[in-house]
């Protein structure tokens, strides 16, 4: 899935260690620019994507993102993982006051 927007905040990164080893995480929430706009939490895994991607609040960007739903002993979560994320070519205006 696909969704367009400018990023609002940028959450502490989280970190762990698995039997697979050590692993990091971060997560965004992005608005989308509607008349009712839309927010949505994603994720980012890997210190690799996380560097990679690099993102700061206020960019405008495209994020790819597999929506995912889990349940564990009676309890359901979800996420959405983040595969690609492109910046917009133009700049949001800056706001005036």
């Amino acid at each position: 899935m696909e969704i367009q927007g400018k990023i609002i905040a940028v959450l502490p990164p989280k970190s762990g260690t698995t039997a697979r080893g050590e692993w990091k995480s971060q997560q965004y929430v992005l608005e989308t620019e509607e008349q009712y706009p839309k927010r949505l939490l994603f994720d980012v895994f890997g210190e690799d994507k996380i560097k990679q991607f690099d993102l700061k609040e206020q960019e405008r960007v495209k994020v790819s993102f597999d929506p995912r739903a889990d349940q564990k002993d009676g309890h359901w979560y979800g996420s959405n993982r983040a595969w690609s994320i492109e910046r917009a070519e133009t700049p949001i205006p800056a706001a005036t006051t």
